[in-house]
């Protein structure tokens, strides 16, 4: 098992950046293009705890089916994710929204498995972890031009293993 934590600080209050993420639809705009992501779920998703998501998206061009359910939903402080269908053994992703001064934080942590046991950890330091680092950093970018950012204040992220 792996764990990506991603941090970002912007200069909006956290009930306005909680709701941007609390609307599925929004997903596809913070998604790079080359991953060729469709939300599949017809709109408006009421997000809450139980709600399943259904996307597809493009791995290595190939259409992927990708199955979430929220499984955690506490307005506006954090909400968590989990496949229950998808590329991954194992996907588990919590977004944190952290008031501090001058805006918000936004936290994110997700611990997934990639498939195929010994091979899966290949592909991981092959191509996984690249990809990750690729769509987060993306993500970055996106809610830094749709927020701001705060000044002095760069994003991180990290990966790290559970066993």
């Amino acid at each position: 098992m792996y764990i990506l934590k991603a941090s970002q600080l912007v200069p909006v209050q956290r009930d306005e950046v909680f709701e941007f993420f609390a609307r599925p639809e929004n997903l596809g705009r913070i998604t790079p293009d080359w991953l060729s992501f469709r939300i599949l779920t017809p709109s408006p998703v009421l997000m809450r705890s139980g709600a399943i998501l259904d996307y597809r998206i493009g791995l290595s061009g190939l259409p992927t089916r990708w199955r979430s359910i929220i499984s955690s939903y506490e307005p506006p402080h954090r909400f968590v994710d989990e496949q229950l269908l998808g590329p991954y053994d194992y996907w588990h992703h919590t977004h944190e929204f952290e008031s501090v001064a001058g805006g918000t934080l936004l936290l994110d942590r997700v611990v997934y498995a990639p498939p195929l046991g010994p091979l899966g950890r290949l592909a991981h330091a092959l191509m996984i972890r690249r990809q990750l680092e690729r769509i987060f950093t993306h993500r970055h970018e996106i809610i830094a031009e749709k927020f701001g950012r705060l000044e002095g204040q760069p994003s991180s992220l990290e990966f790290s293993r559970t066993d």
